[in-house]
């Protein structure tokens, strides 16, 4: 047992900025503790809920009700020690090594997840737009290909190879610091052409069904209009955006990268075969977005996870739990 004073200050903090759950443990309430640890994961489980179905108004942030909770718990872990005026004895949990170790050590599981097993990503671009929007948060399955050392990448476990449809999330090969995401369209040995706004796959062309039109806002407020289809990739459906007045390819952009010469390109389209070792992407977005077209092949060290679901919106909660494909 500790005996020290409580602070009611330092009870507060630690419930308003860190969880309650850390005030509670500071004034010696462990199952309290446990309590609001509890409520913040489900008041968060209950705004995902809501939003899921259309019950939560955009604009809103998701951490409004655990912000509530935080401080919900401040109050008490205030009420609670000011009840301490002298001395408090407690357990070895409300000393500050005791708290310390338990935050780092929850910091670190937290760590290893994200680095190992899940990873959230925002979407920045309407480059994988219908199926991805801007302001999309997403989940990214890190262990769905694989078990990878953080920093390194060196692959310890081999669990899947990404499949034609996928969409992935890699380091982009240009600048390995920048992460992107795309849809695999080719894997080792496909030939893929696109010509007339038309996906071939090895020799064969891509079946696809228009749906309609859809206005969209890009970057700087400009609103625009695609024609929207489906796509029937390796008997996976996704839909895809065509502007049809843009052209097909634009060579200008087409930069030199590794085993360019397994593609060639004119003003009609392109033809690449994909390498060894290495993947063919490209947005659904199909005439606004860079990728493989453009700055080359994916190499399969560069992939980071399968995009898996959307987790939140804040423009559009409705898009929360949607699974991606």
């Amino acid at each position: 047992m500790n005996t020290r004073k409580r602070h009611r200050s330092i009870a507060v903090v630690l419930a308003l900025f860190i969880t309650p759950f850390f005030g509670m443990l500071d004034v010696g309430r462990a199952w309290r503790a446990l309590v609001y640890l509890l409520l913040t994961f489900a008041s968060m489980g209950l705004v995902f809920w809501l939003a899921a179905r259309g019950h939560w108004p955009g604009g809103i942030d998701w951490s409004v009700l655990p912000a509530l909770i935080g401080i919900a718990g401040s109050i008490d872990s205030y009420r609670i020690a000011r009840r301490y005026k002298d001395e408090f004895s407690g357990p070895w949990y409300t000393r500050w090594v005791g708290l310390a170790g338990i935050l780092v050590s929850m910091a670190l599981v937290a760590i290893c997840i994200r680095a190992l097993v899940v990873e959230p990503y925002r979407i920045p671009s309407t480059s994988m737009a219908p199926t991805l929007v801007v302001g999309d948060f997403i989940v990214v399955n890190k262990f769905r290909y694989g078990l990878r050392l953080p920093l390194v990448h060196y692959k310890l476990v081999d669990n899947a190879q990404p499949m034609r449809g996928d969409v992935v999330v890699f380091r982009y090969p240009g600048d390995p610091s920048l992460s992107y995401i795309k849809r695999v369209i080719g894997v080792s040995g496909d030939t893929v052409a696109y010509r007339a706004k038309r996906l071939r796959l090895n020799g064969e062309e891509v079946q696809v069904e228009i749906l309609g039109e859809l206005s969209y806002d890009e970057a700087g407020g400009n609103m625009v209009t695609a024609v929207i289809f489906t796509e029937q990739l390796s008997g996976l459906l996704h839909s895809i955006l065509i502007h049809p007045d843009a052209p097909v390819i634009q060579l200008a952009g087409v930069r030199a990268f590794p085993y360019r010469d397994q593609c060639t390109y004119d003003e009609g389209g392109f033809e690449c075969t994909v390498p060894p070792g290495h993947y063919f992407v490209m947005g659904d977005n199909r005439d606004r977005t860079s990728d493989s077209r453009y700055w080359g092949f994916v190499p399969e060290k560069n992939i980071a996870g399968k995009a898996v679901m959307i987790w939140w919106n804040e423009e559009e909660p409705r898009r929360t739990g949607r699974s991606i494909k």
